[in-house]
């Protein structure tokens, strides 16, 4: 995937909440080091460095894009370019941090584990997923795909939801934690401007599927799911969306 920092940003109020949710519920356990995993833009990095201003803290991005952007917006931070499904550190991290993130990577089984294992006895790992992929927005993606002179080159990208249950994560972590909350939140995020659902996909989901496109058929498939989710989520009698998001959140805390 090509990242376009930009378009992602769109909503970037929206899109810190859940980060900033995450980050308050991390517990202070003095931290001297700090990994950010899927650190993209900066804009959550940096409030990890504020919160932590002794801390080193390292931020971890597999696209060359958002870590130019990230460069930017973090200075003082160290950036990683590399990707998060070959991130093998050399040393344990007081605090493992992903916001939004790791859902890109398969088997969850074996990751999450394997994650733990970079954090320090007593650090913590914190992390945020979305888990919105059962609604329209991300629904739809797929049916778009299936349903046009394009399929041949999208259906390979239609799979199950990426992220489990509360209680999958819960039963992986558990072993390995000697305090572990997991929990979920909806927020009902109120969107404003022109069809602004699939504006939002396109900073993210929908963007793996534009990637494999070009030219005519690339705006005709753009075109055809926008048209699809701007009916599933009207606007109100006061010109704004309001769009739904559920979101996993875990904070673990490893043995000592």
């Amino acid at each position: 995937m090509v990242w376009d920092p930009q378009q992602y940003l769109k909503f970037s109020g929206h899109r810190l909440r859940p980060a900033v949710d995450l980050l308050m519920r991390i517990p202070d356990v003095g931290p001297r080091t700090i990994a950010d995993l899927g650190a993209g833009a900066g804009n959550v990095t940096k409030l990890i460095k504020e919160r932590w201003p002794s801390a080193a803290v390292t931020g971890v991005e597999g696209s060359a894009e958002m870590v130019a952007a990230g460069r930017k917006a973090a200075p003082d931070v160290e950036w990683s370019h590399e990707d998060l499904g070959h991130w093998h550190p050399a040393k344990q991290y007081d605090i493992v941090y992903s916001n939004a993130a790791l859902h890109w990577l398969p088997n969850h089984a074996a990751l999450f584990p394997s994650v733990m294992e970079k954090v320090a006895p007593g650090g913590i790992l914190a992390v945020q997923m979305p888990r919105n992929f059962l609604a329209p927005s991300h629904v739809l993606i797929g049916e778009t795909a299936l349903d046009g002179p394009w399929r041949s080159k999208l259906e390979h990208l239609v799979t199950p939801p990426p992220v489990e249950g509360p209680a999958f994560y819960h039963d992986v972590l558990a072993p390995l934690s000697q305090n572990i909350d997991i929990w979920e939140t909806e927020y009902l995020q109120v969107l404003e401007g022109e069809n602004p659902v699939k504006e939002w996909t396109k900073g993210t989901w929908l963007t793996r599927y534009l990637d494999v496109l070009e030219g005519d058929e690339k705006v005709a498939f753009e075109t055809a799911y926008g048209m699809r989710v701007a009916k599933a989520y009207p606007k109100n009698a006061a010109g704004q969306t309001l769009f739904p998001f559920r979101r996993l959140f875990m904070v673990a805390q490893r043995k000592g």
